[in-house]
């Protein structure tokens, strides 16, 4: 609520210094409360919240986010949590479930898996909780996926590719469903990392390519996956490195690489130090292309010292290109979020869609209760509807039947869109 205190003429002025000092102690108090908070952050408190048009008269149902709110990694979460917040407010607005207020809760597992653990622990001890979008690290994904699936709670990930996840350890010979509560809308790394190697090995002929990762599960699997399909097209890795998750200054890796001199760079990991790094390889001498997934794909990259011409895949489409994400594209920016809806907005878009249409097939009238989880799972792996990313489907492992990659070049200082397609092999 805004309070604006009006200037009065002077002889009332010791009854507006005491109107003004009681503002001040309620504003004090307010800014009080709000300081004690924790990590969770509550929203849909717009749009259909204030729907008097819908009855909402049995109560409020909660859809989860877990996803980095501050630190590193925040800007790819934040879009996720408005994105999510978004869908539930139309959803609200349309009154998709009736009878109840959808209302979104966002945990900042600060892209770690102990807080995404303890994330989900807060979230699956309130029995209004019918799912939860997230997260955005498969490292935390790992943490977080037990704990949904002892309290029958259905996942639906915008974000994580490592296909471990769905499949197992061995899903390129032998996969096999690990969590029946767990979903995905994104394509995964057994695609995504076969489909950079193509581009770099055969469209931008790079034939010496210095592997370096994070050693993180995103960027280890995804780095596998790469030097896979660069090998079996003819390419050479000529060296390997880690980098630490908070190094800064990586003199000490790019020495180690430096001598076998390569033609390019892969990296597994996130923008946080893949964008240093491109800008320390080029200070060194070495000014040749880093290339990436979809964890380098966003403007912090670039601002943290992403150079022209370094490239990196990411899942689906570019948005603003899509048709079927112009209505969501407009809604987002009609909203005025302070935070763009960056990589994965539009698929958290869908994923939150997604926990809302099978929960509106799963109560059809009637009243939820933690008991309808089992039903919930089975609508959400029988969902299938024209999203923002495009269609929205589930095979029999959760992942995605959407397979669309694109590969991004940063030119004029922005990411480009340069192919979009699919892995073949």
């Amino acid at each position: 609520m805004l309070t604006r205190i009006v200037r009065t003429k002077a002889e009332k002025g010791h009854h507006v210094r005491n109107q003004t000092v009681k503002a001040a102690v309620l504003v004090a108090g307010a800014l009080l409360l709000a300081a004690c908070g924790t990590n969770k952050t509550e929203s849909g408190s717009g749009g259909g919240n204030n729907n008097q048009s819908c009855d909402q008269s049995k109560g409020t149902l909660v859809i989860g986010v877990i996803a980095p709110q501050s630190g590193g990694l925040s800007a790819l979460g934040l879009g996720i949590k408005n994105s999510a917040s978004l869908a539930a407010d139309q959803a609200n607005e349309k009154c998709v479930v009736p009878g109840y207020k959808l209302q979104v809760q966002t945990e900042d597992d600060q892209a770690t898996a102990q807080v995404g653990a303890q994330a989900a622990t807060r979230l699956s001890s309130n029995a209004n909780v019918v799912g939860v979008v997230g997260t955005l690290n498969s490292s935390v994904a790992q943490s977080v996926q037990p704990i949904l699936k002892g309290k029958n709670i259905v996942q639906v990930s915008p974000a994580n590719t490592n296909p471990s996840l769905t499949r197992g350890a061995e899903y390129g010979t032998a996969p096999k469903r690990q969590f029946e509560t767990y979903f995905r809308v994104c394509a995964t790394d057994d695609l995504q990392g076969p489909f950079a190697a193509k581009y770099l090995v055969g469209k931008a002929g790079k034939k010496s390519i210095a592997i370096i990762t994070d050693g993180k599960t995103y960027g280890e699997g995804l780095a596998a996956e790469f030097k896979k399909q660069a090998e079996k097209d003819g390419a050479k890795i000529v060296a390997t490195a880690k980098v630490g998750e908070k190094d800064t200054d990586f003199s000490g890796v790019i020495g180690t690489i430096s001598g076998s001199k390569p033609d390019a760079v892969y990296y597994g990991g996130e923008y946080p130090q893949a964008g240093p790094l491109s800008k320390q390889l080029k200070d060194a001498g070495l000014d040749i292309p880093v290339m990436g997934g979809d964890g380098i794909y966003d403007g912090k990259y670039i601002e943290l010292g992403g150079k022209e011409g370094d490239l990196a895949t990411s899942v689906g489409a570019p948005t603003d290109t899509l048709e079927t994400a112009k209505a969501f594209v407009s809604a987002y920016k009609a909203k005025a979020y302070k935070d763009d809806f960056s990589a994965y907005g539009a698929f958290s878009y869908d994923a939150t869609n997604a926990i809302i249409g099978a929960l509106a097939k799963t109560l059809s009238g009637g009243d939820w209760s933690d008991a309808k989880r089992a039903d919930l799972i089975k609508n959400v792996q029988s969902y299938s509807a024209e999203g923002a990313t495009g269609e929205v489907k589930f095979d029999e492992y959760g992942d995605s039947t959407n397979k669309l990659l694109t590969v991004y070049k940063v030119s004029g200082g922005k990411w480009v869109a340069d192919e979009t397609g699919t892995f073949g092999g």
